[in-house]
C-alpha cells in the first residue's frame, strides 16, 4: 500500500501525541511540508497524493526524531524568521518568532539614523544564526552590521546565512566573547543574551535543554550576568545618539532596567512580544 500526505501526517500525529508533544497536529503538518517544500496550502489540497517510498522513509525518520522531542526546525535545519530562511547548528540558539519583535522596536531607530547621516552600524553582541542583525539588515540596505559570537561553530552558521539571504556585503563576522575584540563605535548594539537562572536550566523543555547551545540559555545565578557585562561597557563601543537593545526573560524587566541605569543609561522604550510579556528594552545614554 501506497504511503499517503494524510496517512502519513496522521501517523505523524498520533505519535507525537503519544509522546505528549502540545502541538501535534501542527508539528506533524510543518515537519511533512518542510522536508517536502510543500507550501501549507498544497497539503490541504494534495492529502491523498503518494508519497514515494524514498520520502515516506524520510518522513518517518524525522518523526521519530521529533517524538524522541527534538525540535521540528532543528530537523528540518532551517527557520524563518522575519522574512528571511535561516539555517540552524548545533552551536546556535533556535531563533524564535518572539524575538522578532526586538527588530521591530529597533527599526524606527535606525531609519531616523539613515535619515540623519546616511548610514546605521550595527553590533550584534552572541548573534548566533544572526538573526536579528540579518533581519535588521534586509528592512534598512543603508545599514551594516557586524556580528560576534563566542562560538566559532555559531559563526560560520551566521555567515552561511547571510549569504542564503544576500547579505553577505553589508555583514561581518568576529569571533569575540562580548566586547573583548571590538574596535568602533555604532548606532545600534543588540543582544539576545543568555538569561535563565542556572538551576532553571535542568528544568527547562527537552526541546530546549537538549538542543539549544547551553552557552546561550545560562545566565547565570540570577539569570542577569550577561546584561552586566554589556551595561558596562556598552557606552564605550555606542555612537552619538545611539542605542542600546537586549532581549530579556519574562519577569526580569525592572533588574535589567536598573543594571542599564546604574550604568548610566535611560529606558526609551519597552517591547512585548505576541504573549503581551515584556521581551525587550531598549536603551540611550544620558543625557
Amino acid at each position: 500500500m501506497t504511503d499517503t500526505i494524510d496517512s502519513l501526517f496522521a501517523e505523524a500525529r498520533a505519535r507525537f501525541l503519544e509522546a505528549r508533544i502540545g502541538e501535534a497536529a501542527l508539528d506533524a503538518r510543518a515537519l511533512i511540508c518542510g522536508l517536502l517544500d510543500m507550501p501549507a496550502a498544497a497539503f490541504m489540497t494534495k492529502g491523498d497524493q503518494g508519497v514515494t517510498r524514498e520520502d515516506a522513509a524520510r518522513i518517518r525518520e524525522a518523526i521519530a526524531r521529533r517524538a524522541a522531542h527534538e525540535p521540528v526546525h532543528r530537523i528540518l535545519g532551517r527557520r524563518e524568521f522575519y522574512g528571511l530562511t535561516l539555517g540552524l547548528s548545533k552551536d546556535t540558539l533556535e531563533p524564535r518568532p518572539d524575538s522578532e519583535m526586538i527588530v521591530e522596536g529597533l527599526l524606527p531607530f535606525a531609519r531616523s539614523m539613515v535619515a540623519a547621516k546616511g548610514s546605521c552600524k550595527i553590533l550584534d553582541l552572541g548573534t548566533g544564526t544572526g538573526a536579528i542583525c540579518l533581519a535588521l539588515l534586509s528592512a534598512i540596505p543603508q545599514a551594516h552590521g557586524m556580528g560576534t559570537d563566542i562560538s566559532a561553530g555559531a559563526l560560520r552558521t551566521a555567515k552561511a546565512n547571510a549569504e542564503r539571504n544576500g547579505l553577505a556585503e553589508r555583514f561581518s563576522a568576529v569571533e569575540s566573547d562580548w566586547f573583548g575584540k571590538i574596535e568602533g563605535r555604532f548606532d545600534i548594539i543588540v543582544s539576545n543574551p543568555p538569561y535563565i537562572r542556572t538551576a532553571v536550566v535542568a528544568s527547562l523543555a527537552p526541546e530546549v535543554r537538549d538542543h539549544d547551545p547551553a552557552l546561550a540559555l545560562d545566565g547565570g545565578t540570577d539569570g542577569l550576568d550577561a546584561y552586566r557585562l554589556i551595561a558596562k561597557r556598552a557606552d564605550e563601543h555606542l555612537a552619538d545618539r545611539g542605542v542600546v537593545g537586549v532581549e530579556i526573560g519574562y519577569d526580569q524587566k525592572d533588574a535589567v532596567r536598573g543594571i542599564f541605569e546604574g550604568e548610566g543609561f535611560r529606558l526609551i522604550d519597552a517591547v512585548k512580544d505576541f504573549g503581551g510579556n515584556d521581551r525587550a528594552l531598549l536603551f540611550r545614554a544620558w543625557p
